[in-house]
């Protein structure tokens, strides 16, 4: 095996008090959090704080009913549970700045008499403390950019919204005298109320507003500091995208080991970046969604190399704060990056079918052949063809119809689709196309390469008005034709939660097996869940199950959330479809 010279990782020369100060800190800001919203949703506790932060009196640090105070405690704890360098500054210089404004506060008789601010002293000393203790668990990094953002985003807020407020003044003003005042005037009340709603000592003549609009003003003030919150302290999105010598190298790993992994060919999709091992043996590849660093399949080329490739990417993914996940990765795969601290969940099966092995004779296949049969009377063919045997013209002309067979404007796919048609670097790849009676197109399937004798399924799209069963056709013709292109085995759609489908259909399923099953059948009424996993098990597949990783069992819905944009099923919607097209038919 590959000797890795592993490089020194955040957080390896932490000691025992510095993982306590981290927790320390984390839990502090939660529990401040929860008193102030409860202090905002229990009228009599929030005014007791108040009564307890006025005067002759303070608090620990943050502790202030409110929800805007709630929503930052929370905002500050989960950016310092994910060890945010630039929190870790920020909690240290409010903080400290409260801990000596306070200490020297208690200078004063009138201060020190009482009791209470030496407690909210000494819970704000230990805060500060705790940060000290744990300064080295707190190593991520920000996006370089990040201030800068942070400025763009809080001056032009800070304009903006000014300008709304002043006009929100304007229209709520209920003043019998409205004229007594301009707008410059109605403009500083508003910028006023944007950050207090107590009443001021200065009396604005002409303007006299509802209780609703000072609101309103102020919960904008809080959409924006957050907002510039989220720009300063928002992970790095992306390191380094695939460069053409990364697809080169990429392109040698798969020709030379791209046998072991179904998925492999994936990783040349251009939305992903690389990283590589020291050797340069193997490589992870990877897209950053929503702070989730997501790779998808086994690490590509020498399996005695994985573990140098892992290395590197948990390594960049603890220094930009990234959250480390795979989706899609097969049992061997599975098994080293558990090695490495991640924790496994099964997600499905992929459905492979053996084509030495494959029969339509027997009863289990009567559906299929059926359908077979049914499409042939009818006169459809399939043409089965190497992407490089298509003339340039008649490919464009596929693209074409991928794109106006696709079920909606996104085209989707991460895990398990190359995001591309048509590529002139894609030529070994392999299309299925079948034309009706006519001579019209009525569906496509595109398969990726899968090492040297298989075939991993890419897209898949039908005409809306084609006959059911084209697909059966389809895949049966290639199939009978794989001894041609030296196709000896087949992967196909891939199943989520089939051995709940499978096993919870047996006799003697547990009830909660059979509850799970019921509420999974009941949710493919929406998503093709046991759609899916009934076309598959047709052709009477080998499953090869298939997994998720994760390092935190707290973050598996930022996964899914992460999973789903890349995937495609939350891209936002209302883009021309001519963009989607370019997408799918892109070339280098």
């Amino acid at each position: 095996m590959e000797p890795v010279r592993r490089s020194p990782q955040p957080g390896t020369d932490r000691s025992k008090w510095s993982r306590r100060g981290y927790v320390t800190t984390v839990w502090y800001l939660r529990v401040i959090a929860f008193f102030n919203f409860l202090g905002a949703l229990w009228v009599s506790f929030g005014n007791d704080i108040r009564r307890h932060d006025n005067a002759e009196f303070f608090t620990p640090y943050l502790l202030t009913p409110g929800f805007f105070s709630g929503v930052l405690s929370v905002f500050l704890a989960v950016t310092m549970r994910r060890r945010k360098r630039a929190a870790w500054i920020l909690n240290l210089a409010l903080s400290g700045l409260t801990l000596v404004l306070t200490v020297l506060a208690l200078g004063s008789t009138a201060y020190r008499q009482h009791s209470q601010n030496w407690i909210a002293v000494v819970v704000t000393a230990f805060f500060v403390a705790a940060l000290l203790a744990g300064r080295r668990e707190f190593y991520a990094k920000g996006d370089r950019a990040n201030p800068g953002l942070a400025a763009a985003v809080g001056g032009v807020g800070l304009v903006v919204g000014s300008l709304l407020a002043a006009t929100t003044v304007t229209v709520s003003n209920t003043d019998p005298e409205p004229g007594r005042s301009d707008f410059l005037e109605r403009w500083h009340y508003g910028v006023l109320r944007m950050f207090s709603l107590a009443d001021n000592d200065i009396r604005f003549e002409g303007i006299t507003t509802p209780g609703w609009a000072k609101v309103l003003i102020n919960l904008m003030s809080t959409a924006l500091i957050l907002l510039v919150l989220y720009a300063a302290f928002r992970s790095r999105r992306a390191v380094d995208p695939q460069t053409e010598e990364d697809r080169r190298r990429m392109r040698v790993l798969l020709e030379r080991h791209g046998g072991r992994d179904s998925l492999g060919y994936f990783a040349l999709r251009r939305d992903k970046s690389v990283i590589w091992s020291p050797s340069g043996k193997s490589a992870v590849t990877y897209r950053v969604v929503g702070g989730v660093s997501l790779a998808s399949g086994d690490p590509i080329g020498d399996p005695e190399a994985w573990p140098g490739a892992i290395d590197r990417w948990l390594l960049q993914a603890r220094e930009h704060g990234w959250t480390p996940s795979v989706i899609g990765a097969s049992e061997e795969g599975g098994t080293v990056y558990a090695r490495h601290g991640l924790s496994a969940l099964e997600l499905g099966d992929e459905a492979i079918v053996d084509i030495s092995g494959f029969t339509t004779e027997g009863r289990a296949m009567r559906s299929v052949r059926q359908a077979h049969h049914r499409i042939e009377r009818g006169g459809y063919t399939a043409r089965v063809s190497r992407h490089e045997d298509v003339p340039p013209d008649e490919m464009d002309e596929m693209v074409g119809w991928a794109d106006d067979w696709r079920d909606g404007a996104t085209e989707r796919g991460f895990s398990m689709a190359l995001g591309r048609l048509g590529d002139p670097q894609d030529g070994r790849c392999v299309m299925v196309v079948c034309r009706d009676a006519a001579g019209r197109p009525r569906a496509l399937l595109s398969f990726v390469p899968w090492g040297e004798d298989g075939l991993s399924l890419d897209l898949m799209r039908r005409d809306r008005n084609a006959d059911n069963g084209v697909f059966e056709f389809m895949v049966l013709e290639l199939i009978r034709r794989a001894g041609d292109l030296g196709v000896a085995r087949l992967s196909l759609n891939f199943a989520m939660f089939r051995a709940v489908f499978a096993r919870g259909s047996r006799l003697g399923a547990g009830p909660v097996l059979r509850l799970w099953r019921s509420l999974l059948t009941f949710f493919s009424r929406w998503w093709q869940i046991e759609s899916l996993y009934l076309a598959n098990a047709k052709y009477r597949p080998v499953w090869e199950p298939r997994f998720l990783l994760y390092a935190q069992s707290t973050d598996l819905l930022r996964i899914a959330l992460a999973s789903a944009r890349a995937e495609g099923f939350l891209e936002a919607p209302g883009l021309p479809k001519w963009l989607y097209r370019r997408r799918l038919g892109s070339r280098p």
